[in-house]
């Protein structure tokens, strides 16, 4: 169950990482299925669900894609689109929006709902699911984007200069690889 990130990094699945009850304390906290361990003294069930995360295609102008540079791990300095995780009490729209304005100081003035894919995200020493979802967006103005948050750089790149290998995240590498595809 462990798998090495890097050499800084050893990332475990949930059932190896909680050994007790977070409910009650105890250390008969057992593996219940595949996605959920059950507390053998107080009955309590945790389920390991897919965190919902959101990212953008964003074209200039020009047709070209918007790609930003991870400024933190997992996986800093690979390319990835701008986006995150929904929080509590948000749609992904809202979240889509938000992210955004925090990673690139953009507002988002359409938006549409592509596909979804799911992930394996390495964060705090553990694996985690989510289900990433992909929409399409327009900004107010893509002239005057500013790095910010979590990105270290913004740019656009070529259709034909995009290369899927040079995205960290499975998912967006993935997502990068269908949305290049040319549709007939």
């Amino acid at each position: 169950m462990y798998q090495v990130l890097s050499p800084k990094y050893l990332i475990m699945h949930f059932s190896k990482l909680f050994t007790h009850c977070p409910t009650c304390g105890s250390a008969l906290f057992i593996q219940n299925n595949e996605k959920s361990k059950r507390c053998q003294d107080c009955g309590f069930v945790y389920y390991i669900n897919p965190s919902a995360a959101v990212a953008a295609f964003i074209l200039n102008e020009s047709g070209e894609l918007l790609v930003c540079r991870r400024g933190k791990e997992p996986e800093k300095g690979t390319l990835d689109l701008p986006g995150g995780f929904v929080d509590d009490n948000e749609s992904a729209e809202e979240a889509l929006k938000r992210e955004i304005s925090e990673e690139l100081q953009a507002t988002v003035s359409e938006y549409q709902y592509l596909f979804s894919l799911p992930n394996l995200y390495e964060y705090s020493g553990m694996t985690i699911p989510t289900l990433d979802m992909f929409f399409a967006c327009k900004l107010e103005d893509t002239t005057q984007l500013q790095a910010s948050d979590d990105v270290e750089a913004c740019y656009f790149v070529p259709h034909n200069q995009v290369d899927p290998e040079l995205f960290g995240l499975k998912s967006v590498k993935k997502a990068v690889g269908i949305f290049l595809q040319p549709t007939v």
